[in-house]
């Protein structure tokens, strides 16, 4: 199809950045176009204070959908709107708070039939208004919902899903490319990919850090083949010539690296972690998915095999060790964790090796699925080894019982809170169970909590996830309600605007609800899930459906921790794992009292039922005495 013919089928607003004037809308008096404060490019639309003044576009629809549509709008006192109409008829508006600060405003899942009119509108209040950069998403292919006794989570959850689909690229649109704040206009157009927003809202591009976390989230709303392009865009970079880095960002078209952190093959931003993260991140997805190509696509596997293998050999010269090295010269040059914040030259550091390890084990899982067992027993034996690496040597800091974060480019250990680098190592599952990883965690939690806490919320959006693997659900839960309680305050990023509108956010709050509230975990190839209450002590019970699980949704429900109801809303059979926390001697399956089986993951006891539930059917577990 020719790019023409394509951008006719979507849903385009003509001139959304204002960069082309008046072009493609209409004016009342009182408003125009202007250059002092645009949000990106070097214009805007601004709407003088009071009533009846409006600036207009009418899109014709050439395909029947849904659809989400954005701005970015500030304004100097309350009372304007942000309107959507199709064919006259109001179909969603925001009236605008007065807030100086650029926010992003989403009016989401618009349904229009072919032939409608939908006409995008802003209008005035009692203050100016100023609006820039116009989006249209395409609406979610995935509508889970949540429902809950505490109606806190069910709000959070709302705001999340509507949020993080607002992020969405049409795949075909045309777009900006290597826009950041340096060059707020770009480089000149593109055509964008089934792409996602992930990293700053003022740059044009998505980042490896940033997809790895939100990877699961965007899953949940539907958008698998949004993560398959991303992530085989970042294995496509990880060439030998770039030693078996990814890079660290790509414009929206899935293909060009985005110019603020790519300068050449041997200076551009890279950073250790992220290459091992997006090895365990896409077998998360095929565990959701259920996609052969994670296993099957000889470009996926070449890029995991480099990484345990090759990556490591080439980036192991500094501290020989087995452990994937930086440079200790900054981000340019290959950085050794994810804390930028700090000046210490690392070369080894604790988000690294908790990735590499779960490189490793995500890599044996993958292989045994390739029917390769030789490499997946490998791989396995490897983690194994990492593992014991760290809990007796690498973590240990001799003569002392400090535990040790990284470790500088002569061969100090660093001790002490490292943000990234410290809490890393818990999420990984890279500590051995018991007393030492308790009495870190309570550090972590410490930390965080006083003047350790990181001023970016993106760096704090991994604690939920942190103390959800290690089942300390109320300080995840607190965690997740701190993060949502943050999104209306101002980014330490000005040019990010609110913290709300930084896309890890909201994606983010969608995967902790339902694989840390809820605690579902797939794995589709199997068609078997498994579940486990994590609900804080003031969550009741909470359910979601529509979760979508291989070529179907799941449904679940958990009232407290001791009670999980299971929806298949398939049509195949699922087996699902009810997995209850520690011991307990018997559980009532479906109203049949049953012995309660022990199963230990990473260390801890669990006690679960293995139940098979045919497409359309429900099944309950719960502990009995």
């Amino acid at each position: 199809m020719k790019y023409g013919a394509l951008f006719a089928m979507l849903l385009t607003v003509v001139n959304p950045g204002f960069e082309q004037g008046t072009a493609g809308w209409t004016f009342t008096q009182g408003t125009g176009v202007a250059t002092n404060r645009p949000h990106g490019g070097a214009k805007l639309i601004y709407l003088d204070a009071g009533p009846g003044r409006s600036v207009s576009q009418t899109v014709h629809v050439q395909r029947a959908g849904r659809y989400s549509i954005s701005a970015w709008i500030s304004t100097g006192g309350p009372d304007g709107t942000f309107t959507v109409r199709r064919n006259g008829a109001e179909a969603g508006r925001i009236t605008l708070p007065s807030r100086s600060t650029y926010a992003r405003y989403t009016i989401s899942n618009v349904e229009v039939a072919e032939g409608d009119q939908l006409e995008i509108v802003f209008g005035s209040g009692s203050g100016w208004v100023n609006a820039d950069d116009v989006m249209v998403s395409p609406g979610a292919a995935a509508n889970p919902v949540v429902t809950s006794s505490n109606p806190k989570v069910a709000e959070m959850f709302a705001w999340a899903k509507d949020k993080a689909g607002s992020w969405v690229h049409q795949d075909g649109a045309p777009g900006p490319l290597n826009v950041d704040e340096r060059r707020p206009a770009g480089t000149g157009e593109g055509v964008y990919a089934s792409t996602y927003w992930a990293g700053y809202a003022h740059r044009s591009g998505y980042y490896s850090r940033d997809f790895a976390h939100q990877l699961a989230g965007a899953h949940i709303l539907g958008l698998a083949e949004q993560n398959k392009t991303m992530l085989r865009s970042f294995a496509a970079s990880a060439s030998e010539e770039h030693r078996y880095y990814p890079v660290w960002a790509l414009n929206f078209d899935a293909s060009t690296y985005l110019s603020i952190d790519y300068r050449s093959p041997t200076n551009f931003v890279r950073e250790v972690p992220a290459a091992f993260e997006l090895v365990e991140k896409a077998n998360e997805a095929f565990r959701w998915s259920g996609d052969r190509a994670y296993v099957d696509d000889e470009a996926f596997w070449d890029y995991y095999r480099h990484v345990v293998k090759d990556f490591v050999e080439l980036h192991d010269g500094l501290l020989p060790n087995g452990v994937a090295e930086g440079t200790g010269k900054g981000i340019f040059q290959g950085a050794a964790s994810y804390n930028e914040s700090g000046d210490e030259p690392l070369a080894e550091a604790g988000d690294a090796i908790g990735a590499q390890y779960q490189a490793y084990r995500a890599f044996a899982a993958l292989a045994l699925d390739r029917r390769d067992l030789r490499t997946s027993l490998s791989a396995a034996r490897k983690a194994t080894e990492l593992k014991r690496y760290f809990n007796t040597t690498w973590s240990v800091k001799p003569g002392s019982g400090e535990f040790v974060r990284a470790y500088t480019v002569d061969g100090t250990p660093l001790t002490g809170f490292g943000k990234e680098n410290s809490w890393f190592m818990p999420l990984k599952g890279i500590i051995d169970a018991g007393s030492r990883n308790d009495a870190y965690l309570d550090f972590v939690d410490a930390e965080a909590s006083g003047a350790g806490r990181p001023g970016n919320i993106e760096a704090i959006t991994y604690l939920p996830d942190t103390f959800f693997r290690h089942n300390r659900n109320e300080t995840a839960w607190k965690w997740m309600q701190h993060v949502y309680d943050q999104r209306e305050a101002r980014h330490t990023v000005s040019r990010q605007g609110l913290n709300g509108d930084y896309p890890e956010v909201s994606f983010t709050l969608v995967s902790q609800t339902v694989e840390g509230l809820m605690g579902i975990q797939p794995d589709a190839p199997r068609r078997t899930v498994a579940t486990q209450s994590r609900l804080p002590g003031d969550i009741g019970w909470l359910a979601v459906s529509g979760v979508p699980v291989g070529d179907g949704t799941i449904g679940v429900r958990h009232d407290g921790v001791n009670a999980s109801t299971f929806t298949n809303e398939s049509a195949g059979s699922l087996m699902w794992e009810a997995r209850f926390l520690g011991e307990h001697r018997w559980l009532e399956v479906n109203g049949h009292r049953f012995p309660g089986l022990a199963k230990t993951i990473d260390g801890v006891t669990y006690t679960v039922a293995t139940v098979p539930v045919p497409g359309g059917k429900t099944a309950t577990v719960k502990t009995a005495r």
